[in-house]
């Protein structure tokens, strides 16, 4: 790919068992290689045109599970309030974006649209869409870095609601009090402060 076709870098991906190889040629194109192992190889996708050699029946990918986007937006959501709180606007943009990414994934897949990297979010209804846009970040002001914060958390929440009537009223106090507490003072403590990790040996 290097010699034959002006590939400037690649990247190794993997899913499961697979290796995806992504090129990056020239001209701006992608190429992806992927090697699977004889036992696994199947349609992934469509169109799927086989060369030579035989496939395996395709197996459906395992579906996300809203559980887990939940858990990641409110994590994000954590971080957010704090680098909001302690002046460090651009990690709290990062970490507000983070917040609506997992929204959007939620979303999609309550509309069965593609929920990965946010594929199906133009598709969504325009209320919905409407609704997303109040969520982005127009400025490193603490204030707008704080609405938009407060927007994406209310949607986090919306979105619980539909799949989890019971965490979502778990959820709600915390939630309401980070977005409170947002641009309050946080007094300078060790970046990893407010979550601890244990640790076991066996």
């Amino acid at each position: 790919m290097y010699e034959d076709y002006g590939a400037v870098d690649h990247l190794d991906m993997w899913s499961g068992s697979t290796l995806f190889r992504v090129f990056l040629l020239s001209s701006s194109l992608q190429v992806d290689l992927s090697f699977w192992a004889s036992d696994t190889f199947a349609p992934s996708g469509d169109p799927f045109r086989l060369l030579f050699g035989e496939a395996n029946e395709p197996r459906a990918a395992p579906p996300a599970i809203p559980g887990a986007l939940i858990g990641m937006g409110w994590l994000y959501a954590l971080h957010a309030r704090s680098s909001i709180a302690r002046g460090r606007n651009l990690q709290a943009l990062h970490m507000v974006n983070g917040v609506r990414d997992h929204v959007v994934s939620l979303a999609c897949m309550r509309y069965g649209l593609p929920a990965h990297q946010g594929r199906g979010v133009d598709a969504l209804p325009a209320e919905v869409r409407e609704m997303f846009a109040e969520t982005v970040v127009r400025g490193l002001d603490p204030s707008e870095l704080g609405r938009a914060f407060a927007h994406a958390t209310t949607a986090l929440l919306d979105e619980a609601e539909r799949i989890d009537s019971d965490l979502a009223s778990r959820l709600r106090v915390p939630a309401g009090e980070l977005v409170r507490t947002a641009a309050g003072p946080v007094d300078e403590q060790p970046e990893d402060a407010g979550h601890q990790t244990m640790r076991t040996t066996v």
